[in-house]
Order: C-alpha cells, then sequence, then structure tokens
C-alpha cells in the first residue's frame, strides 16, 4: 500500500496510538447477526487493510452450535475464503478493554473482487441504492429490548427476578445497577444512545438507540448488541437477545421507527393535508410492509423460539395490520408529525440480525411505494381480533416458504443471499425436528 491510502492509515494508526490502543478487533455479523472477528496488532493494520483477512466463507454457514450447514458456495465449493477489510472510518476504542479498538469490517469475495453474497451489511447497501434510484433516503430509529441473567445451577435465571418493574429505573429493578453502568459505557462507545429502564418482565431492559440514516443505524444496533452481551460476560452474567427466553415471562422486541428523507432532508413522511397527516409515500410504504409481512416475518422473526412469542394478548404483533398510535397493532404511527412523521413497525424480535431487518422492512417499504397502493383502514381499540386482519406465520416454516414465495422482496434483497439464508434456516428446522427436548422427556417419560 502506498500513496494517499497508506497516509490514511497511518492517520488511523497514529490517532489510536495516542490514545493507548495497540489491537483492532476487525468484526462483522454473521447472518444471525452474531459478531465473528479477528484481532490484530496495530503495527499490522497497514498490511491487513492492503491484503484484508481471509475467514472460511463457511462462517456464514455455520450454525450456533458449531455445524456447518451445506449452503452452496461452502462445503460443495471446498470451504472457499472470504476476504474482510477493515472500515476504519468506523474505527473507535472500547471504553471497557483498555487498548483495544473496535472497527467494522466490509465482507468481499476474492473470487469476484464483489461484496460476499451472504454479507448482511451489504444486503442492506443495496437495498439502500435502489432507494437512492427514487431519491429517497431511510432512516431509521432502533429500539430492542433484552433479558439480563445470573448463573444458576448450570443454567441461568433473570437477574433480579421482581414483577411490577416495568418503566423503572434505579435499584428497584436494577440492583447491582448494571442499567447505568451499560449506557455509561455505550454512550463513551459513541454508539447514539439515549436512554434506557427495566421492561415488563423481570431482569429485561430496553435501551433506545438514536434515529439515524439506515445503514448508521444498523451498524450501531450490531455494536449494540454485541456490547451489551460482552459487558454482561464482564460481569459474570448473561445478556441474551432471544426472543422468548423463558416460558413464565414475556418476549424480547426489537421495533423500527422508519422515516424517509429527501436530497434536502425534508420527511417526505410528512403532509398535514393528507389521510392522517400522512403523506402518500408514508401510506404507500406503509401498505408494502403489510403487504410483505408474510415475508417480512423471516427475517424479523428469524429463529423458531420467535414465534413462541406471538400470540393474542402478548404486546407481540400477531396480526397484519396498523394503527394510530395503537400498539396492539403489527404497524403503529406514532402521534408526531412534521419531521417526526414515521411509521413504527412493531414485528420484530430481538433475537433479528439488525442489517436484515432493516434491509429487508425498507424493502417492503420501497415496494410498496413503487405499487402506489393504500393501505387498509387502521384497526381502532384492541388488535387482536382475527376477523379484522390475517394472521402473520405462525412458525419459522411458514415464513420461509412466504419468504421463498415472495419473489419481489428476494430480487430486492439479492437473490444468492435468499438462497443461503433459507438453506441455513430449514437446516435449523430440520435440527430441532430431531431434537428431543425437555418438555418432551418431562410430559412423556413418566407414564409411557
Amino acid at each position: 500500500m502506498s500513496g494517499p491510502a497508506s497516509a490514511q492509515v497511518q492517520e488511523h494508526i497514529n490517532r489510536m496510538a495516542e490514545r493507548g490502543v495497540d489491537v483492532v478487533r476487525v468484526t462483522y455479523p454473521d447472518l444471525t447477526g452474531a459478531d465473528r472477528a479477528r484481532d490484530v496488532l496495530l503495527e499490522s493494520l497497514p498490511a491487513v487493510c492492503e491484503h484484508g483477512l481471509a475467514f472460511c466463507r463457511a462462517v456464514y454457514h455455520t450454525s450456533p452450535r458449531g455445524d456447518t450447514v451445506d449452503v452452496s458456495g461452502g462445503l460443495d465449493a471446498g470451504l472457499p475464503d472470504i476476504n474482510v477489510i477493515p472500515d476504519l472510518s468506523t474505527l473507535t476504542p472500547l471504553p471497557w478493554e483498555p487498548g483495544v479498538a473496535w472497527c467494522h469490517g466490509d465482507v468481499i469475495d476474492p473470487a469476484t473482487g464483489a461484496p460476499a453474497p451472504e454479507s448482511p451489511r451489504d444486503v442492506l447497501r443495496r437495498v439502500l441504492a435502489r432507494c437512492a434510484e427514487l431519491g429517497l433516503r431511510p432512516v431509521v430509529g432502533p429500539e430492542l429490548e433484552y433479558f439480563l441473567c445470573d448463573p444458576v445451577d448450570g443454567g441461568w435465571r433473570p437477574y433480579a427476578d421482581h414483577t411490577g418493574d416495568v418503566y423503572t429505573a434505579g435499584r428497584r429493578g436494577d440492583p447491582a445497577g448494571h442499567l447505568t453502568r451499560t449506557l455509561r459505557h455505550l454512550r463513551d462507545l459513541g454508539i447514539g444512545v439515549s436512554a434506557g429502564n427495566h421492561e415488563f418482565s423481570g431482569g429485561q431492559f430496553e435501551i433506545n438507540l438514536t434515529h439515524s440514516a439506515a445503514l448508521d443505524a444498523a451498524d450501531r444496533t450490531f455494536w449494540f448488541k454485541t456490547a451489551v452481551k460482552e459487558l454482561a460476560r464482564a460481569e459474570g452474567r448473561l445478556a441474551t437477545f432471544m426472543a422468548k427466553p423463558f416460558n413464565d415471562q414475556g418476549g424480547s422486541g426489537f421495533h423500527l421507527h422508519l422515516s424517509c428523507v429527501d436530497e434536502d432532508g425534508r420527511n417526505v413522511f410528512d403532509d398535514p393535508a393528507a389521510p392522517y397527516g400522512l403523506a402518500a409515500a408514508a401510506r404507500h410504504a406503509m401498505a408494502g410492509v403489510l403487504a410483505h409481512a408474510p415475508a417480512l416475518a423471516a427475517l424479523a422473526n428469524p429463529t423458531i423460539n420467535s414465534y413462541k412469542r406471538f400470540g393474542p394478548d402478548t404486546a407481540a404483533p400477531w396480526l397484519i395490520d396498523w394503527g394510530l398510535d395503537n400498539r396492539s397493532a403489527m404497524v403503529r404511527v406514532p402521534p408526531e408529525r412534521g419531521a417526526g412523521s414515521r411509521l413504527e413497525v412493531r414485528l420484530g424480535d430481538a433475537s433479528a440480525n439488525p442489517y436484515l431487518v432493516i434491509a429487508a422492512t425498507i424493502a417492503a417499504a420501497l415496494l410498496g411505494v413503487r405499487a402506489a397502493e393504500e393501505p387498509p383502514a387502521p384497526v381502532v381499540g384492541y388488535g387482536y381480533d382475527r376477523s379484522k386482519a390475517a394472521l402473520l406465520p405462525m412458525t419459522l416454516g411458514e415464513a420461509l416458504d412466504a419468504f421463498a414465495a415472495d419473489t419481489e422482496l428476494t430480487e430486492l434483497l439479492g437473490k444468492e443471499f435468499a438462497a443461503s439464508f433459507l438453506a441455513y434456516k430449514r437446516d435449523e428446522i430440520a435440527r430441532f425436528r430431531r431434537h428431543v427436548t425437555d418438555w418432551e422427556f418431562g410430559e412423556y417419560s413418566y407414564h409411557l
């Protein structure tokens, strides 16, 4: 590496060295949204920026239990490489790990020189490029919940498991001060957190991130989830974004506040003279999200466990509907207008890969804008009446079938990505069907 690029890398090295950093952690998401990474000594950064870091492409095909799933381009191709290039524009020191800085990595297929088809960050980039063709710039505000757990007898139980602590802060629902400590670390990391509180269930918390351009919001959400899990490990605890980790507790959501601005930064979802105060772009976008909701569920609710969060009277969506400031609807339109006009898509759960759920939601909205269709009338009152709206998929298998059939959506996301995602997730279902669960043993073993 020589010339301006080399000089820029050296500037980053000098800046990090001045802050006491001697290790750079180059991080990128796998298909599930979990972080994959390699630690690089600071003096090796120029070579890494020039040549990249080699990983096996099957990192995208490896299950959480370590199995390598037979996805095209992996085992059948002899387990070839992908190449990860540090994105030094995202370089930032870790407040809780002295001497270490993080940065995102861009994933390249060395055979083509193009982004790897399974790369979640690039799936989102592809969708945003299509939005740009219409002059639209999506803005996203993520909201995520998670459970903090304490170890017990080889397993885990919810931390500070007391009822009635929703919308509280302080030691009442957080006797060890987890939330304030985590908020301060996340603030120092610079990922745009604004506030947090105890949520409905024991040991459950929500931390809000500020809104920003879609790719930046996805990057920050990925780091947020990674950081929360890492900080919990440092406490000897487990933070999980699993959709529903406990039978006797609620689930954890991943809500997206979505708007769009034009090239002048004006919110194109706002129109005081239009129905509901929502411009045609907002209504069409919402119609697209509703029309593609069954397929969208595969990415917004991407695990077998996700569908145990759904159902009537759960405060999670159950039907494909929308409402004005109605939290029982799948899409809620908050009461703010003007610059605050937006849709709150409440479909996702916290286990979703931020890049993929944001990409799929924006893709569905874009398809709605292209089709210029209007949404149905908003639901009024408690939105769990099956006679008023269609039911969402109730299993991962149903959602994957809907995703496979939705060729408009899969074309926008990338056909090769969609094929890999489907193969990976259908293997998950097959492995689950063969697995004997604790419920089965408890239900049958003594009597049968």
